[in-house]
């Protein structure tokens, strides 16, 4: 198919929303009916030639007494030489043959497709519209638009128009979808990622282990499929890099979508493009709480999940904190369960973690992941919590091979600061306890015309030069490398003893008289602390654990004391601090609190990755011969003023 002809059937479908819909339906509507308008015209235009043998295929097995659906499809399909099938007596065409009766006989038209496409039209759920277009006598006129001889929607060619491959419908598909959330750009970034950054992604995902691809099949997975873009250009990246090795590779693509009508757009276009087989694996639910692939692991995984998004309803239908026994989101590590837990209010991680499950343990390759995130999925959570927990497991498995800071105002709905992670169970040596972070947020070029917030784009040059950055490995102003631990630290919870005065500084106290103590007692910095427990003889003293050493009555035994709610502290202490916990609080802490301590057994590890601290470029400051002379010519315009105001 060339440009002209693409660029006619686009522009002819395009125009169909305003020749019809316009002042009867919000612009935002339009792809509602139109979308599933094109799906139904092109299963239509692929039919026609078969639709006798199907309705003669169906008659036989009828008189058969073959009536149920499992018994028809099958050989239907089979007799209509695609993976779908009408087995109605219209066509669109035909419709148009009875206005009178043309709102039943869709219905009855749109009843006869098989189950895949049936659940396609569901989900898009234009009957929904069917009542308003007939209300409004727009069915006919649509109808009429769609089966229009100037353009060709089937594959094989007329006198004066060449046929349409899927591949190339799938693309026109693809182009409306596109152009429709671009126009739509409020809601686009929802469940629709710019093209530049899903063929970053993809780049980010193959490229790296191009050279170690062979013959055979691999499975590429999005939990948060939208509009299924990301897989098919997942797989054309892949095909690519296939064709120039000379290797011949089958991808199976396998999606999961919440939103019904993103889901059905996705079914759709691979329905389009004749993979059937493919279709069936996009699932309609929820990834987080209704996993279609329990069973599966994939090669390739990428993914844009929603950011901030509310997963309360998912937690609820997983039995709630408490209940959730979900082993993608609560696993063993290193000896100890990690609850991969989040807050509710945003669940973008868990779409990571969710991945992460998926991983393959047991081919060469394993498996490789491209998500782009927003912000908070780096630094959210205190030690202990879901989010930090997330990178925990990842980083200290050693998986995270990269993250890419993306530019600004690349989304249609947001201008947010946006990260790629990269991550894989089977980094190359050079890469291993390490984490590459990459600043790409300068490189971009400007689009001519705003779409929504997205007014950059990311150049095939720019792409180029980040994935060629990634693949370099070298420290530079735009490159960082760090070891693992270097995003890790201990939270540690510093204690200090509650000082009471009037209290017996030779006893110990049971908690139930220290809670007395506090209500009648006065706190003070230089009163006796409270003993809560005095150690049998023998104990060794240790301090900064809080096991300190006293006399009483003459002799010298270790207690501890009752620590003071009031004075507790916290203190962050890097993984790759020198000496540990206890030489960073002995030069932090106990110069200016020499009574404290902390608990070994309370001690929480953490990982954040601060992407400004380690690119942070302060303003150069202005030249002080700058600032005089302005500071003289204010003073000087001051005084003129009030001059003149004197002067008045």
């Amino acid at each position: 198919m060339n440009h002209s002809t693409y660029n006619k059937i686009v522009n002819f479908i395009w125009s169909i929303a305003d020749d019809v819909l316009r002042d009867h339906f919000k612009r935002g509507k339009y792809p509602d009916i139109i979308l599933p308008m094109t799906v139904i015209r092109r299963f239509d235009a692929v039919l026609e030639p078969t639709k006798e043998q199907v309705l003669r295929q169906k008659a036989q097995l009828e008189a058969n007494g073959l009536t149920a659906p499992e018994q028809m499809e099958p050989a239907l399909k089979l007799a209509a030489g695609y993976p779908f099938f009408n087995a109605s007596p219209f066509t669109l065409r035909s419709l148009l043959d009875d206005p009178r009766q043309i709102e039943a006989n869709f219905r009855a038209y749109l009843d006869g497709f098989s189950e895949n496409v049936v659940d396609i039209i569901r989900n898009f759920r234009l009957h929904q519209h069917i009542d308003t277009l007939a209300s409004k006598n727009l069915l006919y006129p649509l109808i009429e638009k769609f089966v229009d001889p100037k353009i060709n929607l089937s594959p094989n060619p007329t006198d004066d128009l060449p046929g349409i491959d899927n591949h190339a419908m799938g693309t026109i598909f693809e182009e409306l979808v596109r152009r429709f959330n671009e126009e739509n750009n409020e809601e686009a970034g929802e469940h629709f990622t710019p093209r530049d950054v899903v063929r970053l992604m993809a780049r980010l995902t193959f490229s790296p282990i191009a050279d170690q691809l062979k013959d055979g099949t691999y499975l590429i997975y999005d939990g948060a499929a939208g509009t299924g873009g990301m897989l098919t250009l997942a797989e054309d990246e892949l095909q690519r890099i296939a064709r120039e090795r000379g290797l011949k590779v089958t991808a199976h693509l396998y999606g999961q979508e919440v939103n019904p009508e993103t889901y059905a757009v996705a079914k759709a276009d691979l329905l389009l493009k004749g993979d059937g087989a493919e279709a069936d694996n996009i699932k309609m639910g929820s990834t987080l709480s209704e996993d279609a692939f329990p069973n599966l692991r994939f090669d390739f995984m990428i993914s844009n999940p929603p950011y901030g998004k509310s997963w309360k309803t998912d937690l609820a239908n997983m039995g709630g904190k408490d209940g959730l026994n979900d082993p993608r989101f609560i696993v063993m590590h290193r000896g100890e369960e990690l609850r991969l837990i989040p807050r509710v209010s945003d669940g973008q991680l868990l779409f990571l973690a969710n991945k992460v499950a998926k991983m393959k343990h047991d081919t060469p390759l394993g498996s490789r992941i491209a998500e782009v995130h927003n912000g908070s999925s780096l630094f959210t959570g205190d030690a202990g919590s879901g989010e930090s927990n997330i990178r925990r497991y990842i980083i200290e498995n050693d998986w995270l091979e990269a993250i890419i800071a993306l530019p600004l105002n690349l989304f249609y709905n947001t201008g947010i600061a946006t990260y790629i992670w990269v991550v894989t169970n089977r980094k190359p040596k050079h890469r291993r306890g390490k984490v590459q972070l990459i600043d790409a947020t300068g490189w971009y070029e400007p689009l001519r015309k705003n779409l929504g917030k997205k007014n950059r784009q990311l150049s095939e040059k720019d792409i180029e030069r980040i994935l060629q950055t990634f693949l370099a490995f070298e420290e530079n102003e735009h490159s960082k490398i760090f070891p693992n631990e270097a995003f890790g630290y201990y939270k540690v919870t510093v204690e200090r003893p509650l000082r009471l005065k009037g209290i017996d500084p030779h006893r110990a106290y049971k908690a139930s008289e220290i809670k007395k103590l506090k209500e009648t007692h006065e706190r003070a910095e230089n009163a006796p602390p409270v003993i809560k427990k005095i150690h049998k003889k023998g104990t060794q003293p240790n301090p900064i654990r809080g096991l300190f050493e006293v006399e009483i009555n003459g002799e010298k035994r270790v207690v501890e004391y009752d620590p003071d709610t009031e004075l507790r502290d916290t203190e962050q202490v890097p993984l790759l601090e020198e000496g540990g916990i206890e030489a960073f609080l002995k030069r932090e802490v106990l110069p200016y609190a020499p009574d404290a301590w902390y608990d070994p057994e309370k001690v929480k590890i953490g990982y954040e990755i601060n992407f400004n601290r380690y690119f942070y470029k302060p303003n150069a400051l202005r030249p002080l011969e700058e600032i005089r002379k302005e500071l003289e010519e204010l003073e000087s315009a001051a005084l003129t003023l009030v001059k003149e105001i004197l002067g008045g």
